[in-house]
């Protein structure tokens, strides 16, 4: 089939350097072919723009090529702007306009929004507010079928866009940009969206549009910043792209993930928005009706009917394997370190971790020799839950959340790593960005799966896995695939990001005298036994 690619040019801030951008433009057109636009963003104008501007205005000279530009971002270009609706400023210079959607004759979709981030109200004629963004974002959205748009052009930059991303170079993207721009961005889920006014180059990994396992994949967005033209530093400031409009592909095509695909950086403002009560179309019927099988690419789903998992009948109660040789953690092996032992009950019991991260690290573990969790029969399962209930209720008493994690992965019994860490220190997005941003430093995909579902739902027994949960029930998890770093945990908690304390990162070098273990087992006991549910069943 007959498919309309469109070959564009995107600029940062031209600053009234006509000659300069139009120059390498034709440049460019003479080398390469003809482009069909060139779209600019940041400041088209600038403070000597007169003279250079009076030849284009008046028709003495003419750009080259179609160009499109966003609005004023200061008082002081106000006035090259005559109607805020959007006009032609000049032959083959078109403004824009305030806010809107651009559609071309191929099917292109071009969201703009001009101006800065308004810091008072009424928002100033060279600025955007909430409800600009709010409108605009509106218009789109309740468009049938909504997927996207093709290209978002903004001035500013979107605030956080660096999250779990390649560094921004000297640019501190939690500092910079607009919050506004990232509710756009979140929403609109733009496949390119140009940016400037920072007179720098960024070019982000490409990032999901979808929660993996949870939602149907979508295309990626590719964030790119552009530096002003003709800077001294040969900072880049024009980007030549080819682009086929989204509702010309082929699904699939378009949902393809790059290997280098990040995790979404507005993550938090798409979970702090508003659940939509909009009716779910067929693809997106609510997570809970299904399994989750991470051996099929991109984690598509299968029917929860049962029968995908091998038998009908809930798990029955069956006694665990013997180990092969001597372990370390089964309750009545000699090996026990038992004086670490701070709570009994049934199917599980709570040691102080040998060598923890801090005096009231925990582990809990299976009385019985169980590799994994997704190995654990009903009961055991049950009584886990129990102690990771009492665990939170004990560590929130103290100001604390805790932070579980399993390595089912060189490892021979089950070992849940339970790590309170300060309340103050830090929020739950904040310990999971942390492991997301080191997972993504290692090569490791470290995914995001539904809270009410239970690990048994997205790794089979015998599969090597590490997740992470919080105490709110959210969960990271990953399947291990080849290598993996024994102490990753560990690093990530010890880390400056959570912990600081780096020095703990291996146990080894945090072993304690047995006495003094011994000491730490009897305080922990003494002030954990009110949330002991052992001792009262």
């Amino acid at each position: 089939s007959y498919r309309a690619v469109s070959r564009r040019l995107a600029c940062g801030d031209v600053e009234g350097r006509l000659e300069a951008i139009f120059g390498r433009v034709r440049a460019i057109q003479a080398k390469s072919g003809r482009f069909d636009m060139l779209l600019c963003v940041g400041n088209f104008f600038g403070s000597t723009s007169e003279a250079e501007w009076a030849e284009y205005r008046t028709g003495a000279k003419k750009a080259p090529i179609p160009t499109y530009v966003l609005g004023a971002n200061n008082q002081d270009t106000l006035s090259y702007f005559p109607d805020v609706s959007g006009c032609e400023l000049a032959e083959n210079i078109t403004y824009l306009g305030r806010r809107g959607v651009y559609s071309g004759c191929s099917g292109l979709q071009i969201a703009y929004l001009s101006g800065t981030e308004a810091q008072q109200q009424p928002a100033p004629a060279h600025s955007f507010s909430a409800k600009d963004v709010a409108e605009l974002k509106t218009s789109l959205l309740s468009t049938p079928n909504f997927r996207g748009v093709d290209i978002l052009l903004t001035s500013p930059w979107p605030r956080d866009v660096g999250t779990f991303a390649n560094s921004a170079g000297e640019i501190d993207t939690k500092k910079c940009g607009s919050k506004l721009v990232s509710d756009l961005a979140a929403s609109l889920k733009p496949r390119y969206h140009f940016a400037a006014l920072e007179k720098a180059y960024y070019e982000r990994l490409p990032y999901r549009n979808h929660m993996v396992l949870q939602e149907t994949p979508q295309h990626v967005t590719r964030f790119i910043a552009l530096a002003d033209v003709g800077n001294t530093s040969k900072k880049k400031y024009l980007y030549a792209f080819s682009i086929v409009p989204m509702s010309s592909m082929d699904p699939a095509e378009l949902v393809k993930q790059p290997q280098d695909v990040t995790e979404n950086p507005y993550r938090k403002l798409k979970k702090e928005a508003p659940k939509s009560k909009a009716p779910l179309s067929a693809e997106e019927e609510p997570a809970c009706q299904f399994f989750f099988d991470l051996n099929k690419h991109q984690g598509k789903k299968r029917p929860s009917d049962g029968k995908e998992r091998g038998d009908s009948q809930p798990k029955q109660a069956k006694k665990p394997p013997q180990p092969t040789g001597p372990c370390w953690f089964c309750l009545a092996s000699p090996e026990v370190e038992k004086h670490l032992v701070v709570s009994i009950g049934t199917h599980c019991y709570l040691a102080l971790a040998k060598g923890g991260l801090s005096p009231d690290h925990v582990l809990i573990l299976p009385i019985g020799h169980y590799q994994s969790v997704v190995d654990l029969s009903s009961e055991v399962l049950e009584e886990v839950t129990k102690y990771k209930a009492a665990l939170k209720e004990f560590f929130r008493s103290k100001g604390k959340r805790y932070v579980l994690f399993e390595r089912n992965y060189r490892s021979q019994h089950l070992q849940l790593q339970v790590i309170p860490v300060p309340l103050d220190l830090c929020t739950s997005e904040d310990i999971k960005e942390a492991f997301i941003t080191q997972a993504q430093e290692q090569q490791i995909e470290l995914l995001e799966i539904p809270e009410h579902s239970d690990i048994a739902q997205v790794a089979q027994p015998g599969t090597p896995y590490f997740y992470v949960e919080l105490d709110t029930g959210e969960k990271l998890f990953h399947r291990i695939r080849g290598r993996f770093p024994l102490q990753f945990g560990r690093c990530v908690l010890a880390s400056e990001a959570l912990l600081a304390q780096p020095q703990r990162a291996d146990w080894r070098q945090c072993a304690a005298q047995r006495p003094e273990e011994a000491a730490q087992a009897r305080a922990f006991r003494r002030e954990f036994e009110p949330f002991d549910f052992s001792l009262r069943d």
